[in-house]
């Protein structure tokens, strides 16, 4: 039987197979990263585990690329900002981000608790404090200088930093507007825009201390800003010229192989076809819903999938702990099982409407999982 038309996920195409793509490889790449499955398998195939756990954070540009142009295309249906409107978006955002995040995170406090007695490995993390679970209720646990309890929680963090940059740069430009009328909204976004990428790629970018701030990650996320102006006001060549060029300098004050990506992800987005980026094309084929699908859950998958390999992690380790078949087995299984438990968790979490009392739901779950962890391991 033929399969039915049907959107991949009320995005663009090409967004799908980024964020669908980027999904399975940041799980193996953690995967690779934390072990102990990955030193096993390392033994029989070391070029391909020393690659993920090298490059495979690299789809984390493209994640940020991807989230700047969204971001752009759902500001730019709004016009120009204000102040109180800015303060609705910014609680919408974080409540869309915080609840899947928290229901995560208690699922690995829980199982960092069941496996502590007989799984002794350094990605287990100690009990939190109840300090430490309010920070990240709040995405504040790196900020304060705070171990994150997930390996997900960080970019939670920065994604909630970066809306709330593009939020400023649409509400000054609005005001900007407001002074001189005679100015147009988008090209005074663009130039701020290209002010903070290019202070972002070519200076903040290099600072490693400022990994935990959105100063960081502008660079990446406004690419993807400038590669959606670029399609809007119908200069993609242009557009792609000046993001090489960004790249360029980049790369000629310092050589990083992230910027690269993000660079590529970016002119990927500006120059593509126009039924690529169309987010009422419809899609057909297995291949293509799967990549749609995958683009769907990515969030949750990414949140989740750090507590489902701890588990997946342990199982291996103690059962067949030198088997190389089975250890292999093993990073398959925890992959799918990521993939499982993030559609589970899209589904009664993510998917339904974020409200406040939700939020309070899941703030009071993680808070009492973290209580009851720390009640079993010593004084609060």
């Amino acid at each position: 039987m033929t399969a039915p038309l049907a959107p991949a996920s009320g995005r663009a195409w090409l967004l799908d197979v980024f964020k669908g793509v980027g999904c399975v490889l940041i799980v193996l790449h953690h995967l690779a990263f934390y072990g102990p499955m990955a030193d096993v398998v390392a033994q029989a195939w070391p070029r391909l585990i020393g690659w993920l756990n090298e490059h495979g954070r690299l789809a984390v540009q493209v994640f940020l690329v991807c989230g700047g142009y969204l971001t752009a295309n759902s500001l730019d249906k709004l016009g120009s900002l204000t102040g109180r409107k800015s303060l609705g978006l910014v609680g919408k955002r974080y409540l869309r981000l915080a609840m899947p995040l928290l229901a995560a995170l208690s699922l690995t406090v829980l199982v960092s608790e069941l496996l502590r007695p007989f799984f002794s490995h350094d990605s287990l993390s100690p009990p939190p404090s109840v300090g430490q679970a309010v920070a990240h209720v709040f995405f504040l646990q790196h900020v304060w200088g705070m171990d994150g309890l997930s390996a997900g929680v960080w970019y939670a963090a920065i994604d909630l930093q970066l809306y709330l940059s593009a939020l400023w740069v649409l509400l000054l430009s609005s005001k900007a507007q407001s002074l001189w009328p005679q100015l147009s909204l988008r090209a005074l976004q663009g130039a701020v825009w290209l002010a903070l990428v290019a202070s972002s790629l070519w200076w903040w970018n290099r600072q490693a201390e400022l990994e935990d701030l959105n100063l960081y990650f502008l660079g990446a996320y406004g690419l993807g800003w400038l590669a959606h102006s670029a399609r809007q006001v119908h200069q993609r060549f242009t557009g792609s010229v000046v993001l090489m060029l960004l790249g360029a300098v980049a790369w000629w004050l310092e050589a990083r192989w992230q910027v690269t990506t993000a660079c590529a992800a970016a002119i990927c987005l500006a120059c593509a076809p126009g039924v690529w980026l169309d987010e009422h094309a419809q899609t057909s084929g297995p291949i293509r819903q799967a990549l749609g699908w995958l683009s769907r859950v990515s969030y949750s998958i990414f949140v989740v999938h750090f507590s489902v390999s701890l588990m997946v992690n342990a199982g291996v380790s103690r059962w067949w702990p030198e088997d190389v078949i089975a250890n292999t087995l093993g990073m398959l299984a925890a992959l799918g099982l990521s993939m499982l438990a993030g559609a589970v968790l899209y589904e009664r979490v993510e998917r339904p409407a974020a409200t406040g009392r939700r939020w309070l739901t899941w703030a009071a779950v993680f808070m009492a999982s973290a209580v009851l962890a720390r009640a079993l391991n010593g004084p609060l």
